[in-house]
């Protein structure tokens, strides 16, 4: 298996490939590359301690590199790349209530008017049939935003950062097209999915160490 180091620079690589391929319309280069720097992402957690937490927040970016596939390809699947995302937030979701099930209720208020103000404003610019599907999903990363606010740490700091990339994704489709939400979509969507790749090897290093700690008092 490649360092961590290795699938930085392999992540990086395609990230400015994908960037590249955005910039000069290339559609084959864009799908080849685009959910690369993910899938990095996927390899590196593999040498973190297995941990349920884990297990979830890698099936989530399993989920997110196919919907990254979906969306690439030069044809309209948006509604199966949003389905494919849709999951991606439902098993993040699993992962941090696994972390904590305290109400947070700051948290879930944000969240809710977060949504609720989403929501609005791309349903008043007309959804079509789209208006079932993308009201699942508003609840759906409403609910993941208020559990990774909860859990607080770069974890929260992911989730902000994917919610926002998928505010600018309604935004540019549904309200104001505008030139550079292309670019600001996938760097916030990036930046979001390694600091939610990093909570679990957080995660999981310091169940290790609180463990490890827990039997040494033990043998004491």
């Amino acid at each position: 298996m490649l360092r961590p180091r290795h699938l930085m620079m392999l992540a990086l690589a395609a990230a400015a490939f994908y960037i590249y391929a955005l910039a000069n319309d290339n559609a084959l280069l864009g799908l080849l590359a685009k959910p690369i720097p993910v899938m990095a992402l996927i390899a590196w957690l593999y040498s973190a301690p297995i941990t349920p937490y884990r297990r979830w927040i890698t099936t989530g970016l399993a989920f997110s590199a196919l919907g990254d596939i979906l969306l690439a390809i030069p044809t309209d699947l948006f509604v199966f790349g949003l389905a494919a995302f849709l999951c991606a937030h439902l098993t993040y979701l699993r992962a941090y209530c696994g972390k904590t099930l305290r109400p947070a209720l700051p948290a879930l208020l944000l969240s809710a008017i977060t949504g609720i103000t989403l929501f609005s404003v791309l349903a008043q610019h007309g959804l079509g049939p789209l208006l079932f599907p993308v009201s699942v999903y508003a609840l759906a990363i409403s609910a993941m935003l208020w559990r990774a606010l909860a859990c607080g740490g770069v974890a929260a700091l992911g989730a902000c950062l994917f919610v926002f990339s998928d505010s600018l994704i309604g935004i540019d489709r549904f309200v104001s097209p505008f030139a550079a939400a292309p670019y600001l979509i996938i760097l916030a969507y990036w930046l979001g999915q390694w600091a939610i790749a990093s909570s679990a090897r957080h995660h999981a290093t310091d169940k290790v160490l609180t463990q490890s700690g827990a039997r040494g008092v033990g043998s004491c």
